[in-house]
């Protein structure tokens, strides 16, 4: 008798799998058969009055009928599935005379307009590009450059300190250290990238970039640093502005200097950009440090050189005329499509 119900439910299984209409239908079906309490599973309970003999043919003839179920219902699902995509297809209709989407397109963002334009005057100069890692270790970012333990630049309100040997890079000036250590001189680098500092407000941001300059040979002056950077601004501003050396300090530079040249805008005369002044500050810059040259293994002063180095954002600011720094991460497309006009 059990032989019988097991082989008439395949029988209506098969035969309603094959009829389902759609996806509904036949899960209903499955269910129906397949169950936790299909008709399946209540044939299965009648093994209990089987005699020892029987149970191990009926047990096979059940999971032979239950393994052949269950592959007819995944044909009828694909079965299914694609019959429904095809009807789709059929009453589904693309209208190629509507317009298009409109997709509005800004333009290159400043910084990386100016990153580039960069690029372009140093490498008359003969300046290749280098990067670094953005998590440095404490001692290129700080001891190698002539900052010791005590300085207020290793102040965590000034510092992004990942533990107590690694730092969110503060400048790029760790990209010097590690040109210096893996490259034989005479060098000409220049490295850029992303920087991190604790300050936020209208003329600073936690995350921003710098690129800065690296010159190291036989013979090097605070004459030739002037004049790398006399030539790049006039190449990068335009001829006729003036720069300016003010006597600073930097502890990976001696002598340093913050460079100074006229205003973009008003050339010099006075105006909202330059607090009528006339001028603006563009960096810091000076002779290398022998202390940096004794970390990097360099004799000095056999091996001389200069470095320099300019925020990208302020350098973006000045040549745009931009009044926030804050519009700069934003990429506010309304922004970024004046900025390409």
């Amino acid at each position: 008798m059990s032989y019988q119900k097991l082989e008439q439910i395949e029988g209506e299984a098969l035969k309603h799998f094959q009829q389902a209409q759609n996806s509904k239908e036949l899960y209903d079906q499955k269910v129906r058969f397949l169950g936790k309490s299909g008709s399946l599973t209540e044939v299965m309970k009648e093994m209990g009055h089987l005699s020892k003999e029987e149970k191990p043919f009926f047990g096979k003839k059940v999971n032979e009928t239950k393994q052949k179920l269950e592959q007819a219902y995944v044909d009828a699902e694909e079965k299914l599935k694609r019959r429904e995509i095809e009807d789709r297809m059929h009453q589904e209709e693309l209208d190629m005379t509507l317009p298009a989407t409109h997709a509005p397109a800004g333009g290159p963002h400043p910084v990386y307009s100016v990153m580039e334009e960069i690029f372009t005057i140093m490498s008359r100069l003969g300046y290749s590009l280098r990067t670094g890692p953005l998590v440095e270790r404490d001692y290129y970012n700080f001891e190698a450059l002539n900052i010791p333990q005590n300085h207020p630049a290793r102040d965590m309100q000034d510092t992004f300190f990942i533990d107590e040997s690694h730092v969110l890079r503060t400048h790029t000036s760790p990209i010097q250290i590690h040109s210096l250590e893996s490259e034989a001189p005479p060098l000409r680098i220049i490295g850029t990238g992303s920087v991190f500092r604790c300050d936020s407000d209208i003329s600073h941001l936690p995350h921003f970039h710098q690129i800065e300059g690296m010159c190291v040979d036989r013979k090097v002056s605070m004459a030739d640093l002037k004049g790398t950077i006399t030539f790049f601004v006039s190449e990068f501003f335009g001829p006729g502005l003036k720069t300016r050396f003010r006597p600073s300090f930097f502890p990976f530079t001696e002598p340093s200097a913050e460079v100074d040249c006229q205003c973009p805008l008003c050339k010099g005369k006075g105006c909202s950009l330059c607090k009528q002044s006339g001028w603006i500050e563009i960096g810091g810059a000076g002779l290398i440090n022998p202390k940096v040259f004794e970390f990097a293994k360099i004799n000095y002063p056999d091996w001389q050189g200069f470095a320099f180095g300019f925020g990208l954002e302020r350098m973006a600011i000045i040549k745009y005329g931009i009044e926030d720094i804050r519009l700069l991460p934003e990429n506010d497309i309304r922004f970024l499509r004046q900025m390409s006009l």
